[in-house]
């Protein structure tokens, strides 16, 4: 029985690292919420995929999805998406995992450096496009790719039905389940429109009285019906109607009332964005980017409102703060660096001590 018992429980481990996708923590926000009245905030650790953000989850499931309808083969088919990056870097993971070929197409940006990177070293390929043509400017050059390589397959994130799907199967059970079936509020970063739909479509089912907060960039509030402008909350702020938001209520003129299961569309400039995510660093020991911080930010002031007392909050954090280190987010400890660590490294053994930060 010992043998049984040791062998059983000494085979947990996955097949591949796509398995591994889900099934994220759950964690209490304790001193940015200081002075709240609803009884707690949660927020979803999403960045605990192993590719580091929420964008695996849909990566995973749309390509699953693909091969089952014979769209999709290893060895033979090669995958492309428009991407602001983090949807990109879930492919290029899921693509090195089932022997795809991958091509992430995002913008010529600063922001997306890190991006870049990260999808390379996952062995995709990556073309940057004009950042004047934003989202649209991607998707018209996939599109041509498409139409150029018949062995190319694009999920088409921003309208693909599974997108929504993989939070209805998988991201909604995990809240309810964790909250204990608990929750009053939800809020999640705008995003493709799918983390809403999707989590918020489960969770009104069980609880016809949940709130669903959607979030995007003050400076570009194209959901309520004003034009796109430049922000740096990445992410979150496509620029353009969303098509997974907008099917919760078709036809309806975009503005700020009630659409579909949205309740409400909420908003941070790109400077709070910036602010929250560094409180959550240092008051939560939460690393985490600029979307996060801007649906942190949100998701405390909808617990600060008298009509929340006693209520739960749940917050979805979509990504680490590890992949925003050429965003502004980071721009004053990276110059305090650049001092600390000059191009020509003093040799001398005195004085012991050479740099100390504030």
């Amino acid at each position: 029985q010992f043998f049984f018992f040791f062998f059983f429980f000494s085979l947990m481990y996955a097949d591949s690292v796509v398995d591994l996708i889900g099934d994220t923590p759950m964690v209490r926000l304790n001193r940015v919420t200081s002075g709240i009245q609803a009884e707690k905030v949660l927020a979803k650790l999403e960045m605990q995929n192993p590719g580091g953000s929420v964008k695996d989850r849909i990566a995973k499931q749309m390509v699953e999805d693909a091969e089952a309808k014979g769209l999709l083969r290893p060895g033979h088919s090669t995958i492309i998406e428009a991407t602001s990056g983090n949807t990109g870097i879930g492919l290029a993971m899921v693509a090195a995992a089932k022997g795809y070929k991958c091509i992430i197409c995002m913008p010529q940006m600063p922001a997306m450096l890190e991006r870049y990177i990260i999808c390379r070293k996952f062995g995709a390929s990556v073309h940057l496009c004009a950042a004047a043509l934003g989202v649209k400017g991607l998707l018209q050059y996939v599109t041509q790719q498409l139409q150029e390589h018949p062995d190319y397959w694009c999920p088409f994130q921003f309208s693909n039905s599974v997108n929504p799907q993989a939070h209805i199967d998988h991201t909604g059970p995990e809240i309810w389940k964790q909250c204990g079936g608990q929750l009053d509020y939800f809020i999640a970063g705008a995003g493709t429109g799918g983390t809403i739909n999707g989590v918020g479509r489960f969770l009104k089912e069980k609880n016809p009285n949940l709130k669903l907060i959607v979030v995007e960039p003050t400076e570009s509030r194209v959901l309520i019906g004003n034009p796109p402008d430049k922000h740096t909350v990445v992410g979150i702020g496509a620029g353009m109607a969303l098509p997974l938001i907008e099917e919760l209520a078709p036809g309806q003129a975009w503005s700020d009332a009630v659409r579909g299961i949205v309740d409400e569309f909420q908003s941070a400039s790109s400077e709070e964005s910036i602010q929250w995510a560094n409180r959550l660093a240092v008051e939560e020991g939460l690393l985490v980017g600029p979307s996060t911080g801007a649906a942190c930010k949100v998701a405390v002031e909808i617990a600060s409102r008298p009509e929340a007392k006693g209520k739960t909050v749940v917050v979805v954090f979509p990504s680490s703060g590890i992949r925003y280190v050429n965003h502004p987010l980071w721009g004053d400890v990276k110059s305090e660096a650049a001092q600390a660590f000059p191009a020509q490294p003093s040799m001398e053994h005195e004085p012991l001590l050479k740099w100390a930060s504030p």
